[in-house]
């Protein structure tokens, strides 16, 4: 690079605006697009395990038993691969970041509803037995 290059490129600098933000004095700026963090509403949640199934860092994991939904945010790359294979949609992305963490942790645990279960059909009104 000769010097004429150096001195082109540095009044270049002088006169435009700089290319980054000064973070924490001006806040980022959120689009659509902006992914922070999963979130998940427990009442829709029927312990379907798809979410878990389908993160590529491991970081969900469901237990039918106990019916709990847990994140590890530090293992979270935040693909929203979770939120687009959710069959009942309980899953999404928050446009929120998280505060930055000091001391390793980032686990959410979540108490679900779980799947609804089938009330049993009503017997017929005259008292005939049901065609099977």
């Amino acid at each position: 690079m000769t010097i004429f290059q150096a001195t082109k490129t540095v009044l270049k600098s002088l006169f435009s605006r700089p290319a980054t933000l000064m973070y924490p004095a001006k806040p980022a700026k959120k689009t659509a697009l902006t992914r922070g963090h999963v979130k998940i509403d427990p009442d829709k949640c029927i312990t379907c395990k798809m979410c878990q199934r389908k993160c590529p860092s491991q970081a969900i994991e469901v237990d039918n038993k106990e019916r709990t939904w847990q994140i590890d945010q530090m293992r979270c790359v935040v693909c929203a691969i979770c939120v687009d294979t959710c069959p009942t949609k309980c899953l999404t992305m928050d446009t929120q970041y998280r505060p930055a963490m000091t001391a390793r942790g980032g686990v959410e645990k979540f108490t679900v509803a779980g799947p609804k279960k089938k009330e049993p059909a009503a017997a017929p009104a005259d008292g005939a037995k049901p065609k099977e």
